[in-house]
Parts: C-alpha cells; sequence; structure tokens
C-alpha cells in the first residue's frame, strides 16, 4: 500500500534527507588515493551522530542476504553496481566509487546515492556517470502529479540506452516514508503511460543504476550483498528521494554543491 505524505511529513523528510546530503559531500570530500572504505564509513557515521539520526543500512537484512549489513553507506567500486560493503579496500588513482546512504530522522527516511572518480578521471567514466545524472534529472522532472511511474521508469531507462549503456534487470527505486523500502516499486525502465498514478504526497527514491559496457547481466559476489557486473565493466549509481508535490518534484535530498552533481 501506498502511504500519502502530509506537507509535514515531507518537510521532516528533508530534514532527514539534508542529513544524508551532508554525510554524502563529507565522505566525497574525504575520499581520495589511500583512504580506505571503512574510512568513509566512518565519516558518514559521524555526520548522522552528530545529527541525532540513525542509519536505514545498519543491520538491514532483507530475504536475499545472508548477514545484517554492517555499515552506514554502500560503497560500490568500479564494476560493483550497489550494495558494496565497505571494508579495507583503499581507494586508488581512477577508482569509480558510487556511495549510498539512508538516514533516519524523527521516524523519516532519506535515501541518496553519488557516483565520482577518485584522482584521475578517465573520459568513459566521466561519460558514464554524467548519463547517470542526466537520467536521474530526466526522472524528476516525470515525477509530476498526473503521470505515472511507468514515466519515470521510461525517462531513465530511455536515456540509459540512448547513450548505449546497460541496465541491470530487477533493480530500481521504490517508495520511502518511515521505512527506507516502501510500496512502490520504481524500475528503471518501462512504458509511459503506464503504471500506478502518481499522487501529490507520493515519496519516491529514484535510482539509476547504469552498465558501462551496455550489457545488462550481474551477479552477486560472494559477501551476498554487492552486485558486480559479469563482464567486469564499471557501474554507476545515482539517487535522490523525491516527493511528488501539486507544485512539482520535491527534491529532498538536494547537495548544496554543484560539484557533487558529477
Amino acid at each position: 500500500m501506498v502511504e500519502l505524505k502530509t506537507d509535514a511529513s515531507i518537510d521532516a523528510m528533508h530534514a532527514a534527507g539534508q542529513v544524508v546530503a551532508r554525510a554524502l559531500t563529507a565522505a566525497r570530500q574525504a575520499a581520495d588515493v589511500g583512504v580506505s572504505l571503512l574510512e568513509l564509513d566512518a565519516v558518514a557515521r559521524e555526520v548522522l551522530r552528530e545529527a541525532g539520526a540513525t542509519s536505514p543500512f545498519l543491520g538491514y537484512r532483507p530475504s536475499f542476504a545472508p548477514t545484517p549489513f554492517p555499515a552506514v553507506i554502500c560503497a560500490s567500486v568500479n564494476d560493483a553496481i550497489v550494495h558494496g560493503i565497505p571494508d579495507g579496500y583503499r581507494l586508488r588513482d581512477g577508482d569509480l566509487l558510487s556511495l549510498d546512504c539512508g538516514a533516519t530522522l524523527d521516524g523519516w527516511a532519506g535515501d541518496s546515492a553519488i557516483s565520482f572518480i577518485v584522482g584521475t578521471p578517465r573520459p568513459a567514466d566521466t561519460a558514464l556517470i554524467d548519463t547517470a545524472e542526466r537520467a536521474l534529472a530526466a526522472a524528476i522532472d516525470a515525477a509530476v502529479v498526473g503521470n505515472r511511474i511507468g514515466d519515470i521508469a521510461h525517462a531513465v531507462g530511455s536515456v540509459c540506452r540512448a547513450a548505449g549503456y546497460g541496465v541491470p534487470d530487477g533493480f530500481g527505486g521504490h517508495g520511502i516514508g518511515r521505512r527506507m523500502h516502501e510500496d512502490p516499486e520504481v524500475p528503471n525502465e518501462g512504458r509511459p503511460g503506464r503504471g500506478l498514478p502518481l499522487r501529490p504526497g507520493m515519496v519516491l527514491a529514484i535510482e539509476p543504476m547504469l552498465i558501462g559496457s551496455g550489457r545488462d547481466e550481474w551477479h552477486a559476489a560472494a559477501d551476498g550483498w554487492t552486485l558486480r557486473t559479469d563482464d567486469g565493466s564499471r557501474a554507476a549509481h545515482v539517487e535522490h528521494t523525491v516527493a511528488i508535490t501539486e507544485t512539482g518534484p520535491r527534491v529532498l535530498t538536494a547537495r548544496e554543491s554543484a560539484a557533487l552533481r558529477g
């Protein structure tokens, strides 16, 4: 069942979303050659602690997972698409890093992700991330009253496919509110004009995932969490929490720095 949020609830979710934005900003600023993924997780933990927020990621265990998730961020490097577990891996020059973070504040959740290059960028990686951001922007533009879930899905998929990138089957965004994952599902491909109508008060986590080779195949790593591309190609993942309002989409996890958009 889809829960419609009041204006006050959306304001509360915005407060949670801004904690997420600050955590991602701090983690990105800390990401450098030689820094470990565990160190980035510690940076995000401190931002959540200072805000009085908790992590919906930490201890989360969906049905597919062999163990509870042990961190407050997902840190996915190079061929990891999503759900990477932070560990002692130290970042190398040219790594493509995707960071996903959530926060719960006063009972409401926010969820967002960024992808960026550590150190020296490769043109192919820059293009992949830029396309992910364009797909997210197109999806947000489609998140208006009168459209349907399929319009959001089509916006993501059409941008990704037109650029020649793969879209991992079976993964996409979701509703969000008092829980990190709520109805409805928000696929990254779909037919326009189909699916659930978008209504004021719906809040969605929209999250394009792209595979650089143009193939869609992926597999779960040995840890049971990390999803990796089958062919070893690089992947990008971006996400915002977005409220559907009478006056248009409201991005609840927007980050102030323009440097965080690419």
